[in-house]
């Protein structure tokens, strides 16, 4: 009986180490992954949210401000006339 739970914990050493190498393969199969993403994306130009917003806002301002200028241009247009 000796010899079997022996063996037995030997076999389950085994798996316990063969999960504990399964598992440093998958964490560095994702770094990889996203380390390849990553190269990949910023040789796409792509902006970042943060740039993305910032330069809505901006065009939203403009665009208010250029309301607003046609609107007293026409209001100067009409009193001239």
């Amino acid at each position: 009986m000796q010899t079997r739970n022996k063996v037995l914990d030997d076999i389950s050493q085994l798996m316990t180490n063969a999960m504990g190498v399964a598992q440093g393969a998958k964490d560095e199969a994702e770094t990889a992954m996203k380390s390849m993403i990553d190269r990949w994306l910023a040789d796409r130009d792509f902006v970042t949210r943060e740039e993305f917003d910032a330069v809505r806002a901006m065009a939203q301002k403009a665009r208010e401000e250029n309301e607003a200028l046609m609107a007293r241009l026409d209001a100067l247009e009409a009193k001239g006339q």
